[in-house]
């Protein structure tokens, strides 16, 4: 058990230092011995829980998704906008998040390209398949595509503002395009009731 534990420790620890390291020298630029050094482990607990840069890499791209739960409510098309307020307010200070962010838009994985994106569109699609269940959805609407250009256009907007503003705009720039996809996305009668603000984020935004 003790040592379950600290293996369990080790390897968040390796996760938290790539994060960092990642984070600030970007992908390419972010050398393993760096991580030993940032994590404070050995080089042999290093790759006995990641055999390889892209082996690491890919563990923070899973991860990065576990801290985000979208909430259920009887809007789930709502819960899809709560949930990317949720992770723009994120964004802002979490390294987990923005390593898997920044790897995402400078490494591609030649097996599936669409390996730092496919969480994200995974739980975007589901949102999106229980909104059209409850009559949210225009009829011509195919949750996945919708899921998969949303996490795109997110993608481009988080870059914009993080270059223009570190970040900061990034809650506002989220309102900003679903103001400008609803009304292409949602039926009539679920405008009404949508706010894409946000519902629980607006304090924190």
């Amino acid at each position: 058990m003790v040592k379950q534990e600290r293996a369990v420790r080790t390897r968040r620890a390796v996760l938290e230092a790539a994060a960092q390291v990642i984070g600030t020298r970007g992908y390419e630029a972010a050398t393993m011995a760096e991580i030993i050094q940032r994590a404070g482990v050995t080089k042999g607990a290093l790759y006995f829980h990641f055999a390889s840069k892209d082996a690491l890499a890919r563990a923070v791209i899973s991860e990065q998704t576990d801290p985000f739960i979208p909430q259920v409510s009887d809007s789930r098309l709502q819960d899809a906008i709560d949930f990317t307020h949720q992770v723009a307010v994120a964004l802002r200070d979490d390294p987990l998040l923005q390593a898997g962010t920044r790897i995402a838009v400078e490494t591609t994985f030649s097996d599936d390209p669409l390996v730092p994106y496919q969480a994200w569109i995974d739980i975007i699609t589901k949102m999106f398949a229980d909104a059209r269940e409850n009559g949210e959805l225009l009829p011509a609407i195919a949750p996945e595509r919708a899921a998969e250009f949303f996490v795109s256009a997110y993608m481009g907007i988080q870059l914009f503002s993080h270059a223009a503003s570190n970040r900061h705009d990034l809650p506002e720039r989220v309102t900003a395009l679903w103001k400008h996809i609803l009304p292409g996305l949602a039926s009539p009668g679920a405008m009404s009731h949508l706010d894409p603000h946000g519902r629980s984020v607006r304090t924190a935004a």
